[in-house]
C-alpha cells in the first residue's frame, strides 16, 4: 500500500468511529436518555438482562460501553455481578447489528432508477436531511434525529474510505499469503485480538475486515479466525476502566473478558475439530461484507446460547480471578464517575444514593427520640456516627452533583438536580438536628433533670408527630410518592402549633412553680429542634412535587394551602390535630 492509501485508510477508520459515536449519542438522546435507567431498573432477571443487553448495545453501537456501564452499576451497588453477567452476553449479542448497517455501504445498483439506491446517493440523502435538521431546525428532538444522520452519513463516508484505500490489496502477493497463514486458527484469533484491542472498539475491526472482504480474496476459512479473535479483544476496554473500581466491579469485567474467551474457546474447538474430521468446504467460500456481518452474528449468538445457562459458573470463574471480599459497607458513599458522562445515570444514582441518605436521616431521628425513655451512651454515641454519615453523604453527593451539572444536561436534568442539591441540604440539616435532641436528653441524663407529667406527655405527642411527619417524607422521597408528600404539610402546621402550645404551657407551669428556668431552657431547646427538623420535611416535599410536575410552582402551592386551605389540606390537617393533641393523651 502506498502512502496515500495507508493515510485513506487510518481516515476512514477515524470516520467510522467519530460517525459510530455520533449515531449512538443521537439515539440515546432521541430516547431521552432513558436508556441507561432502563437498563439499570428492568435487568431482574436473566431474560431480561440479556435482552435489554443487546437493545442497549444495538442502539449505542458499543458492547464495551455497554459493559462499562454495568461496571459502574456494579461498582456502585445498584447492580449484583450475576445482573451484570446477563446484560454482557446481550451486548456480546447486540455488537453484531453494527456489521448490518456497515452492509449498507456496499449497496450498489446498476444504472437507471436503481441507481437511486445507491450509497452514494442513500449517503447524501441522509446527509442533507440531517444537517438541515441540526442547524434549522428549532426543534430539539429534530436536532438528534439530524445527529443520527450526520452520524450514520460520516460512518458510511468513513467504510467507503477504508474499502477504497484497501481495494488493490487483492492483487498483492504478500496480502494473499497473509490470509493463507490465518487459516491457522490460533494465529487468526491472536491476530483478530490485538487488532480488536488496539482500536479499542469490536465494530470498528469487524468494519475493517468487511473492508478487506471487498478485496475479493478473503475465505471464510481466514476471516473467521479474525472474527473469533475480535469477540475476545472487545473485553480489553472494559477491563481498562475497571482499574480503579471494587472488588465486584473488577469481577464485572473479568466476566466479559471469561464469557468471550470461554465462548470463542468453545465454538472454535466444536467447529474446527468437526472440521478435521468432516472437512467443511463452506471455509474455502469467498466472503463479502454481507456474509461477514452473518457469520458475526451467528457466531455471537452461538456464544450467547452456549454460555446463558452458565452465569454462575462466570461469576465463579471471575471471583477466581479477583480475589477479595465483597463489600458490605452499607456506610459507604460510592458514587460512579463513570456515569457523569450518561447524565440519566447519574440522576438516578444520587436519587438512589438520597435514598439511603434519608433511611439513615431517620434512623438517627428515631434512635435521638428513643433516648428520652432510655437514655445509654453508647445509643448517644450512634447517633453522633449517624449525624457524621449525613454529614458525608452530602460532601459526597454534593460535589458529585456540582460537577454532574458541569456537563450537557436536558433542561429536566438540570432542575432535577438543582432540587437534588437542594433536598440533601434538609436531610443533612435533620440529622444534625438529630444530635442536638439526643445532647439535649445527655443533657437531661446527666443533670437529672425531671419534667413534669404535663411536660412528659406534650414531648411524646411531639416526638410521635415528627417521627410520623418524617416517615412520610422519607416515604413520599424514596417511592417519589407525591400523594403522600401532599401530607406532610398539614402535619408540619400541626407540629408547629404544638410547638407553641409547648412554650405557652412552659410558661404557666413555671409562673406556677411547677417547672424551673433549667428545666425550661432544654425543654425550649427540644420544641425548637422538633419543629426544625418538620420545617425541613416541608421543604423536602416541596420538592418531591416540584419534580413530579414540570409546572408547580413552591411558592404558590404554600400559598394555596396557607391561605386557600384545600379541601385535602383541611382534612389531614383536622385528622392530624386530632391525633396529636395533648388534651387527648
Amino acid at each position: 500500500m502506498s502512502i496515500p492509501e495507508f493515510a485513506s485508510l487510518f481516515t476512514g477508520v477515524a470516520l467510522f468511529l467519530f460517525g459510530m459515536s455520533l449515531m449512538g449519542d443521537g439515539l440515546k438522546r432521541v430516547s431521552g436518555n432513558k436508556l441507561e435507567p432502563i437498563l439499570f431498573r428492568l435487568t431482574g432477571t436473566p431474560i431480561r438482562g440479556i435482552f435489554l443487553g443487546a437493545v442497549v448495545t444495538a442502539v449505542i453501537q458499543s458492547s464495551s460501553a455497554t459493559s462499562v456501564m454495568v461496571v459502574g452499576f456494579v461498582n456502585s451497588k445498584m447492580m449484583k455481578v450475576r445482573q451484570a453477567i446477563s446484560v454482557i452476553l446481550g451486548a456480546i449479542l447486540g455488537t453484531s447489528i453494527t456489521g448490518w448497517v456497515v452492509c449498507l455501504s456496499y449497496m450498489n445498483g446498476p444504472k437507471g432508477l436503481s441507481s437511486l439506491l445507491s450509497t452514494t446517493t442513500l449517503t447524501c440523502i441522509i446527509a442533507v436531511t440531517g444537517i438541515f435538521f441540526r442547524m434549522f431546525s428549532k426543534n430539539q428532538h429534530r436536532r438528534y434525529v439530524g445527529d443520527i444522520m450526520l452520524g450514520f452519513a460520516v460512518l458510511m463516508v468513513g467504510m467507503s474510505s477504508m474499502s477504497g484505500s484497501v481495494s488493490s490489496l487483492g492483487k498483492q502477493p504478500w496480502f494473499t499469503n497473509m490470509l493463507t497463514s490465518m487459516t491457522f486458527p490460533i494465529l487468526g484469533i491472536l491476530t483478530g485480538l490485538v487488532f480488536s484491542s488496539i482500536l479499542q472498539s469490536a465494530s470498528a475491526a469487524v468494519g475493517i475486515v468487511q473492508a478487506l472482504s471487498f478485496t475479493g480474496v478473503m475465505t471464510l476459512g481466514s476471516s473467521l479466525p479474525l472474527l473469533m479473535g475480535i469477540a475476545i479483544g472487545a473485553s480489553v476496554p472494559v477491563l481498562l476502566s475497571a482499574l480503579g473500581a471494587s472488588t465486584e466491579g473488577k469481577r464485572t469485567a473479568v466476566s466479559y473478558l471469561a464469557a468471550s474467551f470461554i465462548g470463542v474457546m468453545v465454538c472454535a474447538s466444536v467447529f474446527y475439530i468437526a472440521d478435521a474430521m468432516i472437512h467443511f468446504t463452506i471455509l474455502d467460500m469467498i466472503v463479502n461484507p454481507m456474509s461477514l456481518a452473518l457469520v458475526n452474528t451467528i457466531l455471537r449468538l452461538t456464544i450467547l446460547c452456549v454460555l446463558a445457562p452458565f452465569t454462575d459458573v462466570l461469576e465463579a470463574v471471575a471471583s477466581l480471578f479477583v480475589k477479595g471480599k465483597t463489600n458490605e459497607n452499607n456506610e459507604a458513599v460510592r458514587l460512579e464517575e463513570r456515569f457523569l458522562a450518561h447524565p440519566a445515570l447519574a440522576i438516578e444514582q444520587i436519587r438512589l444514593t438520597i435514598c439511603d441518605m434519608a433511611k439513615k436521616t431517620e434512623e438517627s431521628i428515631l434512635t435521638s427520640v428513643g433516648l428520652f425513655n432510655h437514655y445509654t451512651e453508647s445509643t448517644f454515641f450512634q447517633v453522633c456516627e449517624l449525624e457524621n454519615v449525613g454529614d458525608r453523604y452530602e460532601d459526597a453527593l454534593g460535589s458529585y452533583i456540582v460537577r454532574l451539572t458541569g456537563q450537557e444536561l436536558t433542561e429536566s436534568q438540570g432542575r432535577m438536580a438543582s432540587l437534588f442539591l437542594h433536598t440533601l441540604s434538609d436531610f443533612e440539616r435533620i440529622s444534625d438536628h438529630a444530635r442536638n435532641i439526643a445532647q439535649n436528653f445527655q443533657e437531661i441524663h446527666q443533670k437529672q433533670i425531671k419534667f413534669s407529667e404535663e411536660a412528659v406527655n406534650e414531648l411524646n405527642v411531639m416526638t410521635k408527630a415528627v417521627k410520623e411527619i418524617l416517615r412520610l417524607t422519607t416515604e413520599a422521597f424514596t417511592n417519589s410518592n407525591p400523594d403522600v408528600a401532599k401530607r406532610v404539610e398539614p402535619l408540619e402546621e400541626v407540629i408547629d402549633s404544638l410547638c407553641d402550645q409547648m412554650k405557652l404551657r412552659h410558661v404557666e407551669r413555671l409562673q406556677k412553680g411547677q417547672c424551673t428556668i433549667s428545666q425550661g431552657f432544654v425543654f425550649n431547646d427540644l420544641s425548637t429542634n422538633f419543629e426544625r427538623v418538620s420545617d425541613h420535611c416541608s421543604n423536602i416535599a416541596v420538592a418531591i412535587l416540584e419534580l413530579e410536575s414540570d409546572s408547580f410552582d413552591t411558592h404558590e402551592y404554600l400559598g394555596n394551602i396557607k391561605e386557600k386551605q384545600s379541601v385535602d389540606f383541611e382534612q389531614y390537617f383536622e385528622n392530624y390535630s386530632k391525633e396529636f393533641s395533648f388534651d387527648h393523651q
